[in-house]
Order: structure tokens, then sequence, then C-alpha cells
């Protein structure tokens, strides 16, 4: 059983405490106190700490020192994604620069006139992903568990304005469904995170960081389903000041039959995942057991 809720974690006045600091001193202060943030996770947040030291130890094969190091790292760099977010959302005042490697390939599937298909996890920053395709000059949509609690959701709305794409919520009926399929239809890109689910969802299952995984069937579904070019898509923080995008080459599983796009999109999806974990270990967030049976 999955027990990830479709949730995030935080506070009303968190949230209000680091945006106070972000619009009358700027980003650095913020991420100093950040340090202390981070530093309560690591210690008192048993759970969490449980699972990470088991991705790093078990999964990546780090050692003891390397792992406690990779795991304080994972929660402030969490922790400054967020603080990037509200930054970019609110238009305060940044020095952010951006590397996008492989924009013409989302470029090409657009000017397919097909739409597509743009597959994420949790790995990196999507919100600031979200952000830097509005360059793209095509609408965007995410499709997202309303996993923001409904007093941060206003709060945040309140201060930085509603996110600048269209967000598609999955619900208990179908008509995500139907929203996926109208915005392909007029050319858009549909994103969404492709390794979480919440209990009672359909999964598949494939080896991942060594160990067998469960995974959402839902985007591999779709993707078989429309037989639209699909890409991955992620963005990762490199240094305090710098983004790095990328956006791999897209694939059209059209010459396969229904019954094979899933396994060959999976295995796809799994190996491109398990590429930019090894590159960016401490930035897959997930609080998790991943691999619980």
């Amino acid at each position: 059983m999955s027990s990830w809720q479709g949730r995030s974690k935080g506070t009303p006045l968190g949230y209000r405490i680091f945006i106070s600091i972000l619009k009358n001193f700027g980003v650095v202060p913020a991420y100093l106190l950040l340090r202390f943030v981070a530093g309560y996770y690591f210690l008192f947040d048993r759970k969490s700490s449980k699972i990470l030291r088991s991705y790093f130890r078990d999964h990546l094969h780090f050692s003891k020192w390397k792992t406690i190091g990779m795991m304080y790292k994972n929660y402030y760099v969490f922790g400054q994604g967020i603080i990037d977010k509200v930054v970019m959302m609110a238009n305060v005042e940044n020095q952010f620069t951006f590397d996008f490697d492989g924009e013409e390939n989302l470029r090409s599937i657009t000017a397919l006139g097909k739409g597509g298909l743009l597959l994420s996890a949790h790995l990196g920053n999507w919100e600031i992903a979200g952000h830097l395709l509005k360059r793209l000059e095509t609408r965007i949509n995410i499709v997202m568990y309303d996993g923001e609690h409904e007093k941060i959701k206003q709060y945040l709305e309140g201060v930085t304005g509603k996110r600048n794409m269209n967000v598609i919520v999955i619900k208990d009926d179908i008509s995500h469904i139907y929203a996926i399929n109208e915005a392909l239809r007029n050319n858009e890109l549909v994103c969404m995170h492709a390794d979480r689910f919440v209990d009672g969802n359909k999964t598949v299952s494939h080896e991942f960081l060594g160990e067998e995984a469960r995974f959402p069937l839902g985007p591999f579904i779709l993707a078989s389903t429309f037989k639209v070019p699909v890409s991955f898509v992620y963005a990762f923080k490199e240094t305090n000041k710098h983004y790095h995008l990328f956006s791999s080459e897209p694939k059209r599983y059209g010459h396969l039959t229904k019954g094979e796009v899933v396994p060959a999109l999976l295995k796809d999806y799994v190996e491109e995942m398990e590429r930019k974990t090894k590159l960016y270990p401490a930035q897959w967030f997930n609080y998790y057991d991943f691999w619980k049976a």
C-alpha cells in the first residue's frame, strides 16, 4: 500500500514568514533561515529521515557519512525549491540563471500540431520547469493532485496570484480525462508526474534502482490512448542561483499495439528517471516507502 496521500507538508505561518523575508530582505536571508528549518526536519522528522536513509544507503549505496550529508542536503534543497517557486511566481527581484537543454525538442512537438505529453517525477523543481516552459508560447496544462492544504493554497494565491499555467486536478470521477483530451486536441502540452500514486490507483511495476517498484498506470495509458509524442522533462537546481532544465527527444509509440505501449514507455521513463536520480541524488523529494510492495 502506498503511504503517500497526495498532500504536501507545510503551514500557512511557515509560508508567511518566508514570503515576508523574501519581500523585505531577499533570497539570501531566507536561505539562511532555511538552514535551521532543514536541520529541524533532519533531526526530528524520523519517518522521512528513515526513508531517505534507505534511499541513499540501500539503493544508491552511499557510505554512512555521505548518506548523512545527503539527507540534510535533501531537506535543504527541497526548502530552497519552495522559496524559489515563490520568488518566481511573485516576481520577487532575483538573479536566477537557467540552462535549457532540449528546448528544440519541445518546439518540435508543438510544431506537429497534435499536442504532446510531458512526463516528469518528483525530481528537481517542477514549478520552476513550468515557469520556464512559458517561453514555448503554447498553453501548458499541469495534471496533478490538489496536494496543497486549502489554507496554504489560498494564502499563496493571495500573494503570488494564481499559477501561470492551467491546472487539471485529478478527481474521483473522470472529468480530468476529458480536460486532457481537449488540451491535446488543441495542440497543447500536458505535463504530469508518473512516479507516485495514491491508494486505490492502478499501478504497473518495474525495477528502479535495483528493486521492483510500482508506478501509476494512468500516465502510460494516456500515451497509449492519445498516441501523442512523449518527452521527459526535469529542472534541477545546480547552484543557489542557477537551474538546469532538461527535455528529452520526443518519442512516438504509435507503431506499437496498445499492449506494447505501456511496457515500452515505462521502460524508457524509468531509465531516464534513474539517470537523473544518479546525477542529482539529493533532489529526489520522496518521503514515503517507494519500494514497499
